[in-house]
């Protein structure tokens, strides 16, 4: 069988089960059976495939018709341009949360770039890291910062370190478990989350590959999908820096709530809401 007869399988395969994205999903797939990059596959179209090549082929296209997310069926995702390795221990990033990294960028940026600047290194907290993509693209893009990553999961904590180590960053990252805020033990320049904001009674309904494959822990945002969220923002008053900032993603529809929330916690402070590229409201920036 050809590389290209085997894509066509695949592909077909793909289209019978409602899988989208099924030429990108099967070239993915392929590639990291033989080793090709998207390029490789395109251009390679006649290579012949042993049996033992479609053999394991078809068994990664079979869990994917099984719906494992493609990202765990290969250890890994791409994001802002890195590649993380991931698995069932960690939530798979997103594009929509490129926005609270390039959001965290401008904030430092701004703050190195002030006449007033002292040099210090900017003290960044990555709450609820995951696979650490937003803590380690923050370390790789910008020089002048210092990052705490937590997490209440031995598993993804363990995640975030091999990412951390594979990109040469683990001795600009420390590490913690802990539940949010409670191991910042003093007030730092910014604070970037990307907590669980699902409610529990919506679980049910999301797709196969996050219902049945993403960890619950980082999906579940309680009973109102902002109980995390709430639990920071109480926490946060004193564990942020004059004039630092607190950015947050957050779900469709939920600006309404927080403000009300953040208005009643913190009434004096500027907030504003970032869109995505979809023009949904994704991040909450607070200024402290």
């Amino acid at each position: 069988m050809t590389l290209s007869q085997a894509l066509q399988w695949a592909i077909h395969a793909f289209n019978n089960h409602g899988i989208n994205d099924s030429h990108l999903e099967a070239r993915v797939l392929l590639g990291h059976v033989l080793k090709l990059s998207h390029a490789e596959i395109l251009t390679q179209s006649n290579l012949d495939l042993d049996q033992s090549q479609f053999d394991d082929f078809q068994e990664l296209v079979n869990r994917r018709l099984r719906r494992e997310p493609t990202a765990y069926i290969i250890n890994n995702k791409e994001f802002y341009g890195f590649d993380f390795y991931v698995d069932s221990s960690v939530l798979i990033p997103r594009p929509e949360t490129e926005l609270l990294v390039e959001q965290a960028i401008d904030f430092v940026s701004e703050r190195v770039n002030d006449p007033t600047y002292s040099g210090e290194k900017v003290i960044v907290a990555d709450i609820g890291t995951g696979c650490g993509a937003i803590a380690i693209t923050l370390a790789l893009t910008l020089p002048n910062i210092s990052i705490i990553a937590t997490d209440i999961s031995d598993a993804a904590l363990k995640v975030a370190l091999r990412n951390s180590r594979y990109h040469k960053v683990n001795k600009r990252i420390t590490f913690l478990k802990g539940n949010l805020l409670e191991h910042l033990i003093e007030p730092v320049d910014l604070i970037v989350a990307n907590l669980p904001y699902i409610k529990t009674s919506e679980l049910e309904s999301l797709p196969s590959e996050i219902a049945n494959f993403e960890p619950i822990i980082a999906t579940d945002g309680g009973n109102t999908g902002l109980d995390y969220i709430c639990q920071l923002l109480g926490e946060a008053g004193d564990k942020i820096r004059r004039q630092g900032r607190l950015l947050l993603e957050i779900g469709h529809r939920q600006e309404r709530q927080l403000f009300c929330i953040i208005n009643e916690r913190f009434p004096a402070k500027r907030f504003l809401l970032i869109p995505d590229l979809n023009g949904i409201n994704r991040v909450i920036k607070i200024d402290f």
